[in-house]
């Protein structure tokens, strides 16, 4: 059972050196799960003095006023060597083999947190003493409770102590270890009246009278130590100090041990409660009452450290990882988190994420549509296709087919299809880069660092506006190449014409008649849907292979390319993560290490048995 209180001291400790005191804060609190003894009790009620009877050592700092004004974490470990030292967690390896400077050292210690003044931390102190006339037991010394600031203090100096301790003993956790003097009315115990506040019921609450021997004659504490003037659910236990002229004569707490049990066992009134007083068996019935408690506590503080691990990891994993140190650290995470970025980007064309079934949206629909709005009424219009062919013929009518004619008419409709051309172009760089604002959001990466999205979604859509103007210029040339050569097997296959068109003797403008001119214009419709029907199919290939394949290939090769010739100090200025950000994850760290170290010794506890 003893190694049940040591797992709790070892897992206080980290609390402490990795930040977790139990205060408000936006972190998980481990210590507040801890089971613990907090010693509460009003100036002068004899607190120090009981805490040095169970250790048999004077080392608490003594004076008026405020005297403890840092939480002293003790921790008493029994050990079989016929010897006794002191041990402060700030101080690792250092041994205190004498008493008076461990005093020293708490107040030394105390003035480095709230510096000379008579403020107060709640920053713990932390000391282990070993020795062989101690029991297994951790106690939390807490400022004794006062009603009134002395000079150097702020007026607030009395909330805030008691701030404090209602911090530490209003936790289920705590075992509250009340100190109240029996010269004193309990009625004004303060000790009892905050106990009673936060434990009404005297569930967690160990009452420790003390001055016991100091009452006034024909007086007594009968009724007090026997639960009946205030019941507690725990007995009360009477302890007896060593005076004020004892510790001035430096009397040894063997002695005053001694003298302790004389007392309980002589005294009329008390010696029928003899054998449950005493400094001795108050530490030894806390120690067993605490190894029951912690015993108790160990399922449910394995269930909640194994669920704030994961919650700490799941959070720290969502923050991303720290930002590097050296000049090839930073760019080998600037190229993972513009990969990261990439990646996402294909899974949206491929189909993996949502988005890429746009693009062909513009070849299946709007495409198809632009081109059968086009209108070649116009152009193929009786009075146009008159136009056109006679200004073709020039001072010579044609002998057999207007072939210039045709070649004119023909270009003046396939112009215009340059127009659902270029929209198509534009449609899908716009649907590429709505893709790459989706992708910087959804890379978590860039998130922690606003520059460096900047910079990426800047080089991305540079690169496909570099695109845009490659693909246009592709496609554009598509229909510049029906333009420039027309099919001839079309014309080929049309029925030839016996007639020449037209009476050279007349004028120019009654050269053709209506219907022939019809039919040249029929036949130039059939021509240019045809082609139409080609660049349907031909356009998105185009489009295709200089946007979308491109912007697979190569979106941030530029940009990569470009990494590799800047310094340190550039890359660093990409990685500009919020400085909330970074301090979140250190703290977060931190906490997961305690955590994971708490984790490790319960599971060594439980190996162990």
């Amino acid at each position: 059972m003893e190694n049940l209180i040591t797992l709790v001291n070892k897992i206080q400790r980290a609390c402490t050196a990795l930040g977790d005191y139990g205060d408000e804060s936006a972190l998980p609190t481990l210590w507040d799960s801890l089971p613990a003894i907090a010693v509460v009790g009003g100036q002068s009620s004899g607190k120090s003095s009981v805490l040095e009877s169970i250790v048999g050592k004077d080392f608490l700092p003594r004076g008026s006023g405020i005297v403890t004004r840092r939480p002293l974490v003790l921790q008493l470990h029994k050990i079989d060597e016929n010897r006794e030292w002191g041990e402060f967690m700030h101080l690792p390896r250092k041994k205190f083999t004498d008493f008076a400077l461990v005093r020293k050292e708490i107040a030394d210690e105390t003035d480095r947190e709230t510096g000379r003044t008579k403020q107060i931390s709640s920053v713990p102190i932390h000391l282990s003493i070993y020795s062989p006339n101690v029991v297994n037991l951790t106690m939390i010394d807490l400022p004794g409770l006062t009603k009134v600031a002395v000079d150097g203090q702020p007026d607030s100096i009395v909330q805030d102590i008691e701030n404090m301790v209602r911090s530490y003993i209003e936790k289920p956790n705590s075992i509250i270890l009340a100190i109240s003097p029996a010269n004193q009315d309990l009625a004004t115990s303060d000790a009892i009246k905050i106990s009673r506040e936060v434990d009404p019921k005297g569930e967690r609450t160990f009452g420790v009278l003390t001055k016991v021997d100091l009452m006034d004659k024909g007086t007594d504490a009968v009724d007090i130590l026997e639960g009946r003037a205030y019941k507690l659910q725990f007995p009360w236990v009477g302890v007896v100090n060593r005076s004020q002229a004892d510790i001035n004569k430096n009397v040894d707490m063997i002695a005053a041990r001694h003298k302790e049990r004389e007392f309980w066992a002589n005294s009329p009134e008390y010696k029928h409660l003899a054998h449950r007083m005493g400094s001795e068996y108050l530490a030894k019935m806390l120690s067993k009452h605490l190894e029951s408690v912690i015993k108790s506590r160990i399922p449910g503080l394995q269930s909640l450290i194994n669920k704030t691990i994961i919650e700490l990891e799941t959070e720290l994993k969502r923050l991303g990882r720290p930002i590097a140190t050296d000049a090839g650290g930073k760019l080998y995470m600037i190229v993972e988190i513009s990969r990261g970025f990439d990646q996402i980007f294909k899974e949206h064309l491929d189909g993996i994420r949502p988005g890429g079934d746009k693009v062909y949206n513009v070849f299946d629909n709007q495409l198809p549509a632009a081109l059968k709005r086009l209108q070649f009424d116009k152009q193929l219009s009786m009075e146009n296709v008159r136009k056109l062919i006679t200004e073709a013929d020039g001072y010579q009518p044609h002998l057999i087919a207007p072939e210039q004619g045709y070649r004119r008419l023909i270009e003046s409709c396939l112009t215009s299809i340059r127009g659902p051309a270029e929209a198509s172009v534009d449609a899908v760089h716009a649907i590429l880069k709505e893709l790459i604002h989706k992708s910087i959001n959804e890379t978590m990466e860039l998130r922690q660092y606003p520059t460096l999205r900047v910079e990426v979604n800047n080089a991305a859509c540079e690169a496909l506006e570099r695109m845009r103007e490659e693909s246009k210029k592709a496609t554009l040339q598509l229909v510049d190449m029906e333009c420039g050569y027309l099919t001839v097997e079309f014309f080929r296959k049309l029925p030839q014409d016996v007639e020449k068109g037209g009476n050279p003797t007349h004028s120019i403008i009654d050269r053709y008649n209506d219907s022939y001119l019809r039919r040249i214009g029929t036949t130039v419709l059939s021509y240019v849907n045809m082609v139409c029907a080609s660049l349907r199919n031909s356009i998105p290939k185009s489009v295709v292979y200089c946007q979308v394949r491109e912007a697979k290939r190569a979106l941030l090769d530029h940009f990569l390319a470009e990494l590799g010739t800047k310094e340190a100090k550039q890359l660093g200025s990409l990685l500009d993560e919020d400085p909330a950000i970074m301090q979140r994850r250190t703290n977060l760290a931190k906490r997961l290490e305690l955590y994971r170290n708490a984790q490790a010794e319960i599971d060594a506890v439980a190996w162990s048995k």
